[in-house]
């Protein structure tokens, strides 16, 4: 897809973020856009503030873990706009700790934004897309969906978060695969940024009541979050930066989309362990002082 213009794009977790970097961008190229966000006030202002700059918008509370939720935002995009020619699988939550010390609800929360908010958008945006491209030999179509550096290797004290993202990386190679049998004009990829400053490291603000613990923090999770809002808040790329490399790769039909791709090396150093049945080499054994600062942190000795 080289033009943007008068098509129509539906963002998860638009209200903030990399999302409504996304929305920003699909405005400036005369898209059509779908805003999506569990936020209500954040998701007002990104409507308005796009509603402003002259994009035709329709704004929706969505919680992207629950089915209906989502089954609402399907039905009303093609009420408003048709099926939709971009499809960003989005909105995220970012939780850490020690595996072992994630609950129940932690789990419940983590999985039903991360993964099964993306299922749900594949689930109920494909088939509308496919049908589409039945009727209209002109139509074109993306699915994007947002997993993370972490979904292709393992660090430490991350661990709900890496296994949802993880299963997004899965998640969408198997789209690509699937699609590929069915359809030439609908194509996937997946968005693996590494260290974008948002608020992601602030996710509990949404997190429902229903699933917040009874209990505090573990001290793991709180050197996690210590650790993820210094490393988020020092990254040099910036959440509209990564938009436009993200609309470079639905240009050009990239399927891996890396907002650093230098650090792709851990990427390398993991399966080359996989192939040769190697132990897993240490995260940080190119910055040795993170990984002392992390286990004097954690450990009780």
């Amino acid at each position: 897809m080289q033009d943007f213009s008068g098509r129509t794009a539906v963002i998860t977790g638009a209200g903030s973020g990399i999302g409504l970097e996304l929305a920003r961008l699909g405005a400036t190229l005369g898209m059509q856009l779908v805003l999506a966000d569990v936020q209500a006030d954040a998701l007002e202002a990104a409507t308005a503030e796009l509603r402003a700059r002259g994009a035709r918008v329709l704004g929706l509370q969505v919680d992207t873990a629950d089915g209906d939720s989502m089954a609402t935002l399907a039905r009303e995009t093609r009420a408003r706009f048709g099926a939709p020619h971009l499809v960003f699988n989005n909105a995220g939550v970012g939780a850490g700790g020690l595996i072992w010390e994630h609950s129940l609800r932690t789990w419940e929360w983590v999985v039903g934004v991360n993964l099964l908010g993306v299922a749900h958008g594949v689930r109920l945006f494909v088939p509308m897309m496919l049908e589409a491209a039945r009727s209209d030999a002109a139509y074109a179509g993306h699915v994007i969906n947002t997993a993370s550096m972490a979904g292709l290797v393992n660090a430490p004290n991350m661990g709900v978060y890496n296994v949802t993202k993880h299963a997004v990386v899965s998640l969408s190679e198997t789209l690509y695969q699937d699609l590929a049998l069915v359809c030439d004009r609908i194509r996937a990829h997946v968005l693996c940024p590494y260290f974008v400053p948002t608020a992601i490291a602030g996710s509990e603000r949404n997190r429902p009541d229903a699933l917040r613990d009874a209990d505090g923090p573990t001290r793991s999770q709180r050197v996690a979050k210590a650790m993820t809002e210094k490393a988020v808040g020092s990254g040099h790329v910036t959440a509209a930066g990564l938009a436009a490399i993200v609309f470079d790769a639905i240009r050009a039909d990239r399927f891996y989309i890396y907002s650093h791709p230098q650090a792709l090396g851990a990427l390398r150093t993991r399966f080359d362990d996989i192939l040769a049945g190697r132990n897993p080499a240490d995260p940080y054994r190119e910055r040795p002082e993170i990984g002392t600062r992390l286990r004097e942190a954690l450990r009780d000795d």
